[in-house]
């Protein structure tokens, strides 16, 4: 007998690097988390599947980072990364043992244990995925195993675009692109950073009131029937923290939001939006703080890699985290199969979590529960290095040992139980406090007017040439155009530049995507298109191949078509 639902969501992102530097920002980045992540979840699936077990994740991939894992130079430019760290650890094979090196002959043992790591990993690419990592997931979604789902084009912070137009090509070419890429359109979405807002009365151009609609009425338009949020979204109170780790620098003030009421509802089942019928699902507080907390979840015990300290000569980490209070300096050698054993013991620890969660739900209520448990896919591989073992130990152990949770996708969850009540949630993130301030706050405010006048450009010239062009040069800028549209409206951008992960990056990528933008447009506009030019960006900035910049012709106001909503919210 069914004690409840379980959901496992992985949202996969990252910006767009393609010849956007190497290191220590740029496309390294993306080669890292295709070798400890990508990669190694693939493999964890088609194992669990060769087993006799369908893994039943719902992977989320953003279109910006479909296309790059989609992309030729990029499967090259990670063959080339991967012979680098293999002819660096090489080199440390023939430096150890040493007698004058402490633990020598353990260093030689962990140089020859990341020689056969990265070994298998290239054998993977080009053998068993033919260096097309979207081609594999793609078969895996084909055999049930995974719920591909979209997200906005480039990640695109929603509530703060201005226009209509934007926000739905954001994720009108989102879906699309995911699509075309996995030859399924995706039934549900990740607004980018759990980023929501509800509609809004403003002031029209003729001086009358209007009605600007939820995020959830665009997300409808474009055939989406689920999203995902955070749990203080659902149930009230603060937000408990972030899902990654933000240090934050320099004169920041940062001023938490006051602590919202409880609401009476909580995540363990999903609702339906009121102004659409759209149905959000909310991450269970605990399930989830279980495993991304560094502080008190399974990534932060000792055994396992430590992430910040690397070989100098190499850049292999060959130490484990030790304590959270141990200097860089004084960690100890790591030991995979101390981890391996650590994986384990955390996997037990964590089904019997979830069986005595939704087994205590249901004695309590009656009802059939839902945890649904959503993380950034990079946790488990890049950050947490033993963190794709541990998915692929609770998923086999659930099915083993624990039938009697259903572990479902998120759409098959919503099949079989869909929502009986529906919810108005607030404005909300998964950053500090809940709201918006990480990617609009004081270092960032310059960036939003820029965002806003491209917007505002981008959708006048595509009001301008509502037929497509018969001079194919023309035609190749204006889709050139909306590609740099996509890409300065990025995240990620004002993330990094909030968190000073990558401030220096961040603010030479947006402004040299704006600055792209500016130039095609003036051609545009001026009709006078520099076609050497144009080549040199459609050759760096190729993403969404297809794209056609139409996408962009304003939406009349008041004309967008609103779903009515199954059930009237329940509270305001």
């Amino acid at each position: 007998m069914s004690v409840g639902s379980f959901v496992f969501m992985l949202h996969s992102h990252l910006p767009y690097y393609r010849k956007a530097g190497m290191w220590p920002f740029g496309e390294e980045n993306l080669y890292e988390c295709m070798s400890e992540t990508y990669i190694p979840l693939l493999n964890a699936i088609s194992e669990l599947y060769d087993e006799g077990i369908k893994a039943k994740l719902t992977v989320g991939i953003t279109p910006i980072l479909a296309e790059q894992l989609n992309d030729e130079h990029l499967q090259e430019g990670f063959i080339k990364y991967l012979d680098a760290r293999i002819k660096a650890v090489s080199q440390d094979l023939e430096r150890y043992p040493n007698p004058n090196v402490a633990h020598s002959q353990h260093l030689k043992y962990l140089a020859k244990y990341y020689f056969d790591w990265f070994t298998n990993i290239k054998d993977n690419f080009i053998n068993k995925y033919n260096k097309n990592l979207i081609t594999a997931f793609k078969k895996f979604q084909d055999l049930g195993c995974i719920e591909i789902t979209t997200s906005g084009a480039t990640h695109g912070f929603s509530p703060l675009l201005a226009t209509d137009s934007n926000l739905n090509a954001q994720f009108k070419i989102g879906s699309d692109t995911t699509k075309r890429l996995f030859g399924k359109k995706a039934r549900g979405t990740w607004l980018p950073e759990c980023a929501y807002r509800q509609g809004y009365e403003y002031i029209g151009k003729d001086g009358q009131k209007k009605w600007r609609p939820a995020i959830e009425v665009t997300l409808a338009n474009n055939d989406i029937e689920y999203f995902f949020t955070e749990s203080h979204v659902i149930e009230g109170g603060n937000s408990i923290g972030n899902r990654r780790v933000i240090g934050v620098y320099g004169n920041i003030e940062y001023i938490p939001l006051p602590e919202r009421e409880a609401t009476g509802y909580d995540t363990y089942s999903a609702y339906w939006l009121p102004d659409a019928q759209v149905a959000v699902m909310g991450r269970n507080d605990r399930a989830g703080y279980q495993v991304w907390s560094a502080a008190d979840g399974y990534p932060g015990d000792g055994c396992f890699r430590e992430f910040h300290k690397k070989d100098d000569k190499s850049g292999m980490h060959y130490w484990r985290i030790t304590s959270p209070t141990t200097d860089l300096g004084d960690k100890m050698l790591y030991d995979p199969v101390l981890a391996m054993s650590k994986v384990n013991e955390n996997s037990d620890h964590y089904t019997t979590i979830l069986y005595h969660m939704l087994n205590d739900y249901k004695k309590a209520t009656g009802k059939h529960g839902l945890v649904m448990v959503s993380f950034d896919t990079e946790l488990f591989g890049h950050w947490w290095f033993e963190g794709v073992e541990f998915i692929k130990q609770v998923i086999k152990k659930l099915n083993n040992y624990l039938p009697e949770i259903e572990r479902q996708t998120a759409a098959e969850y919503l099949d079989k139980y869909p929502p009986t009540e529906a919810i108005q949630i607030p404005e909300s993130s998964w950053g500090q406090g809940g709201h918006f301030w990480v990617w609009q706050n004081h270092l960032t405010e310059w960036m939003w007017p820029i965002i806003h006048a491209c917007e505002k450009r981008m959708q006048d010239i595509a009001d301008a040439n509502q037929t497509i062009p018969q001079d194919k040069l023309k035609h190749r800028a204006l889709n050139q155009l909306a590609r740099e549209n996509l890409l300065l409206q990025s995240s990620d951008w004002p993330f990094l530049i909030t968190t000073w992960q990558a401030k220096d990056y961040a603010t030479e990528r947006f402004r040299e995507h704006v600055k792209r933008f500016e130039k095609i447009a003036t051609m545009i506009e001026n009709n006078n298109i520099d076609d050497n030019y144009l080549k040199e960006i459609e050759s760096i900035d190729n993403c969404f191949p297809v794209i056609d910049y139409r996408a962009y012709m304003s939406i009349e106001e008041g004309k967008i078509p609103q779903q009515e909503a199954k059930l009237q919210p329940l509270y305001q």
